[in-house]
């Protein structure tokens, strides 16, 4: 039977199911114990009608903080974008005692802790899809998700109960899963704005398709 935390979507602080990511998070807490080192939990309202979901964290941004996109550039292009849409309100202060509040909006990650090298294994994108399938359920006013980057993509497409193709990832797509729109973009990585492959322009195109979908 399932434990309470996966039924929740919540991983509890010391989850072992992923050893190569047990041993990753010992290694940083016995380095820097003053930091987060554990699952990052969701961030945002389960109410709301957006959700963002984003790879995993990063290692001095949320596994610092304990807060999705909180402490590098991914989190700097993400949060003034969703405060310029009307998703967030406050200012991000790359802290999670910043103040900043999201509005009809919640962020989330394929994988909960962080992965050596940002790169999560195949094994653990799917173990972790445990917490993001709950993550989506629970939220009964969801009618929107942003998926950032195509692990994110993928990962979020099979934990609505459709296959790969039924999506396929691409900049700016949409695609219609059930009752939920499914909006892609590249991730907002530093190395992704530094090579060009995503501009800021390119970014706030897409959540400005998603205000337009749910103002609409």
């Amino acid at each position: 039977m399932p434990s309470p935390s996966r039924l929740s979507g919540k991983p509890g602080p010391d989850c072992p199911r992923c050893p190569r990511l047990v041993a990753f998070r010992e290694q940083w807490r016995a380095r820097q114990p003053d930091w987060h080192n554990a699952p990052v939990a969701s961030f945002g309202s389960r109410d709301a009608q957006l959700l963002i979901v984003g790879l995993a964290p990063g290692l001095q941004g949320a596994n610092r903080t304990g807060r999705p996109f909180t402490g590098d550039w991914a989190g700097d292009l993400l949060y003034a974008t969703l405060i310029e849409y009307g998703f967030a309100t406050g200012v991000y202060d790359e802290r999670p005692d910043d103040g900043l509040k999201l509005v009809d909006a919640r962020i989330t990650n394929a994988v909960r802790c962080v992965p050596p090298e940002n790169k999560p294994t195949t094994a653990e994108i799917k173990t972790c899809r445990e917490f993001l399938t709950p993550t989506i359920a629970e939220m009964k006013k969801l009618r929107a998700i942003v998926t950032l980057g195509r692990i994110g993509h993928e990962s979020t497409v099979l934990a609505l109960g459709a296959a790969r193709k039924a999506a396929p990832f691409t900049h700016g797509g949409r695609a219609e899963i059930g009752k939920v729109a499914v909006f892609s973009s590249y991730h907002c990585s530093r190395y992704n704005t530094n090579t060009g492959v995503l501009t800021p322009k390119m970014f706030r195109a897409v959540f400005k398709s998603v205000r337009d979908f749910l103002d609409g």
